[in-house]
Parts: C-alpha cells; structure tokens; sequence
C-alpha cells in the first residue's frame, strides 16, 4: 500500500471546505501552519470546524485471520473500542464520555480497521486520553472478551442467519466468490472460529497488527501543529513487531453459472449475484464503469434501471441495484461507505427480497438486463442523463468532516495522488466519453461465469426451476400494459443455463459454522 506524504490532502482539505477559489494555487499546496509537515499522517485541517476527528488505520483485517480463528480482527477491535483500558473500565469510560457528547468507535473489513473518534475541541484533553489509551493501553479484561464474543456469535448465529436475509445473500455470495481464500468469511468470523478464541488469541493479534509498522494516523477539523504533534507521539508507544506474511487472495477461475442456495424456512427470496472486477479507484476505466453502473442499479436511487424494471413497472419488491466497489450494510445507509477499501473487489446485483414463487423470474429479468447493456451500452441520452446526475450526487457522498477524512484514508489506501478520488470523481463526470463508458463495460462485465446467491424457504422448487429451463411466468394482482405482458413473455424464458450439479444447497443452520 502506498506511502504517499499528505501534502495532496491539504489541498483537498481547503477545496472540499471553502472552495477552490480560496485554496493556495497549485505551486504552494502546504500554505498555512503545516507548510512544514513532513510527516505521514492524512491531514485535513478546516480552520472553523469546533470538532476534531482523528483517525487510526491498521493495516489489518479479517483476511489476517488465523486459520481457524475467523473473527479475530473482529473481535480484538471490539475489545479495543468497546472495552476496558488500563485506566478505565468500560463503563467509566461511558461515564466520561456521555458528558462531553464525544465517543469513538472501529471499522473492520477485509483489509482495513479503523478506530474513529470525535469531540469538541473544548473537550480534547480529556477525549485524547480516553481515545489514545483505546489504542496503546487497552486492558484486554475477560469480563469484556466474555461479553464481545458473546455479541459477536450472536451476530452470526442469530442477526446474520435469522434477521438480515438481504446481508446474509450478500455474505453467502462472499462465499462463493472468495471460497478457499481469507476474503470468504464474514467480517465476524464463524462459529467455530470465534469458540476457539481465547484471550491469549487477542493479546498476540493486536501485537502483531497493532504495531506502530502498519499504523496511520488520521487528523480532520479544527486542530492545531500542537495536537497534531501529540497525537504523532503515539506512535512511539505502539507496539514494534515483524509484519506477518500477506495472505494470498487467489479467486477460483469462474466457469459458467454456479447457485448456491440457503436454505431457510419460512423465508422469502433474496438474490445476489456477482463476479470479481480488476476495475481500481482512481483509474479511468473506473470512473466509466461507475457512470453505466450508476444507470443500470445505483443504490437506492429510484430513477435506476433495474429499480424501474423489476419494482417500478412490476411492483416485485422494494430496491435492485447493483456495485462495482464493497458496500456492507447497504440496508442502513445511502451513500458509499468509506474505510472498506480492498484490493480486491466483486461487480454484484442486489434483488431486494420477494416471494420464492417470483425469485427466478426476477433473476432473469437482471440478467437479460445485464446482458444488453453489455451488448447495447448505454445510449447517448442515458449517458448524457446519468453522467449529469453523477456530477452533482457525487458532491452528497462527503458532507462532514469525518466523511471527508474517511475518503483521505482511502486515497491513501489506493495510492490516488492529488486532487483525490472525490475530485476526480467530479472532473471524470466532465471528461469521460459515452465511447469510453460502453468499452468499460464490455472489459469487465460479463454474465456467463457467475456465482448466484439466494436466501430462500423453498430451495427444492428453486432448484427445480433455476435448472429445468422451463418458463417461469409472472402474474399480477392488478392490470399491466400490454407491453409488459408482452415484454414478461420474453423475460420468463429468458435461458438460465444453470445444471444441476452447478447448485449447491446449504441449511441456514451450517452456513458460517466453520
């Protein structure tokens, strides 16, 4: 990952706040009281924000999860943010923090944890020591790994399997698409993995990956040279250890279209498919590529493409959509998420859930879809309607501070120079051609080598119509045009090309065991 020095945010940092007529010109991009800054850390000082957010990223994720110990990143960050220091307990820490409305709190993906925090600059002394102990001197108590692996099983073997169908389609695509490597699990680990965690198990992970080697700070808001240099000084106090081998995330070679089918009682349909992308933040073809996704599934974006289709023109379900870059939690949230960066990613389709007897018509109804824009592309007036759209709805991505510093994270994480991706974002919707968006698609997208993920209570009569090429004809409540029906009768013979032994089913009660 790249080591870029920060003198890029600074500049991003004064044109994202006051605008680029107020920012120093290109030549001078440091003026202001860190002109000097020689350092490694993400800066993004806004002179009248009263907060300060700080920022640690390890270098560390579930893909350094020990064989066999899947949950483990998880779980140490949570002792970490969510634990006693050698200070304080938890709870006096709740106490000291509930009267200065102050908190931190962590994120951990594939490859990233970050432990987030903000306060008051009326209330940095006292938050800095609260937050920086968090880090250095966490006490790493068993009452608390009790507690925290106690919520995290619980995540999986109840929220995950019995309370989020939508995440648990996307978690058993994540499966499919990474199965055999460090990327397969979810962010929790498994069952067996997070049972066999043992206190010894955190105290040698947070070591090993919560060392001063694989540690970058973070800074946005209203702070000073002072604060900046006492929050550097931590650094000094982190461990010093070796860094671990990198796994190797190697995706199985994708040949035709696989189904994996969890198989839960009782439960409507949830439908994910996808595939892994090469398409990289920060490249053009990146830029291009979001312009036709945006078109053909933007999230919860109404005028979408996929959204019209199947809920607007057939009222099926509430949301399709599709991505080109990680987006957990989509359920509770509108825009990209910041600090899930990867270096490896999946194009994927949401079909948000509808009933079992509809699943295959609607999976077919993507698909066809899919297909012609791969074969079509956009036409002028959709790239014209979309790009101008994107011009404008990328400037809600990043709206505070902390959001802000976030995508200065990722930059870092991605090696993307100045003026950074949020930037770049805005001049590519100027520059990219409608040729270069069609291009991009046929380069990365493809629909004959899938995994397919569905979460559904009728797994047998799934099987059964996803492999037997018969038509799977929908009906409706109310009256359609006669173009729909005409456009139905298409769409429900629409060739599947799914064999049987290309379907693998998985009881809801086995997935992420182990």
């Amino acid at each position: 990952m790249s080591r870029l020095r920060n003198s890029y945010t600074l500049l991003l940092a004064c044109t994202l706040s006051l605008g680029l007529a107020a920012c120093a010109p290109p030549d001078d991009p440091q003026a202001g009281p860190f002109d000097d800054y020689a350092g490694n850390a993400v800066l993004l000082p806004v002179e009248n924000d009263p907060t300060v957010t700080f920022a640690v990223w390890f270098q560390s994720g579930t893909q350094d999860d020990p064989v066999g110990k899947e949950g483990l990143a998880r779980l140490t960050a949570s002792m970490i943010s969510d634990g006693a220091t050698a200070e304080n307990s938890y709870q006096d820490i709740l106490k000291k923090l509930y009267p200065i409305a102050s908190g931190y709190g962590v994120r951990v993906d594939k490859e990233m944890t970050v432990l987030t925090g903000r306060t008051h600059r009326d209330n940095l002394d006292l938050f800095f020591q609260l937050y920086s102990d968090a880090y250095l001197r966490p006490a790493f108590d068993e009452a608390d790994l009790d507690r925290l692996k106690k919520d995290q099983l619980n995540n999986l073997e109840t929220s995950l399997r019995y309370a989020a169908d939508e995440e648990l389609g996307k978690a058993a695509l994540d499966l499919a698409v990474y199965s055999g490597t460090r990327y397969a699990h979810p962010v929790s680990g498994t069952v067996e993995g997070l049972r066999s965690i043992t206190l010894e198990d955190v105290k040698n992970f947070y070591v090993q990956n919560y060392s001063r080697r694989n540690a970058v700070l973070a800074l946005g808001g209203g702070f000073d040279r002072a604060l900046l240099d006492r929050f550097e000084a931590t650094l000094q106090q982190m461990p010093q250890s070796p860094a671990p081998a990198e796994p190797e995330i190697a995706t199985a070679t994708l040949e035709g279209r696989k189904v994996t089918l969890v198989s839960k009682p009782g439960a409507d349909a949830s439908i994910s498919f996808g595939r892994p992308v090469t398409v990289r933040r920060g490249t053009r073809d990146f830029y291009a590529l979001w312009i036709a996704n945006s078109w053909l599934g933007e999230h919860r974006n109404s005028s979408s493409h996929l959204y019209n289709v199947i809920r607007e023109t057939r009222g099926m379900n509430y949301g399709d959509y599709s991505y080109i870059e990680a987006f957990p939690q989509g359920g509770f949230r509108s825009m990209p998420p910041t600090n899930v960066a990867r270096d490896h990613q999946k194009f994927e389709v949401w079909i948000r859930t509808l009933p079992n007897e509809q699943a295959v018509f609607a999976l077919r109804a993507a698909l066809r879809e899919l297909d012609m824009l791969i074969d079509n592309g956009l036409s002028e007036e959709q790239f014209q309607l979309t790009r101008s759209f994107l011009s404008k709805y990328h400037l809600h991505f990043a709206t505070t501070t902390a959001e802000r510093l976030g995508y200065l994270i990722d930059d870092r994480f991605y090696g993307i120079d100045a003026p950074g991706h949020l930037t770049t974002f805005g001049e590519m919707m100027s520059s990219i051609t409608l040729d270069e968006v069609n291009a991009a698609v046929k380069k990365y997208l493809q629909t004959n080598d899938l995994e397919i993920a569905i979460v559904t209570g009728d797994a047998e009569g799934l099987t059964r119509q996803l492999t037997s090429g018969e038509p799977t004809p929908m009906s409706y409540s109310i009256e359609k045009p006669a173009e729909v029906l005409e456009e139905d009768k298409i769409i429900e013979a629409y060739a599947l090309h799914i064999s049987e032994d290309a379907v693998t089913v998985i009881p809801v009660t086995d997935i992420f065991e182990n």
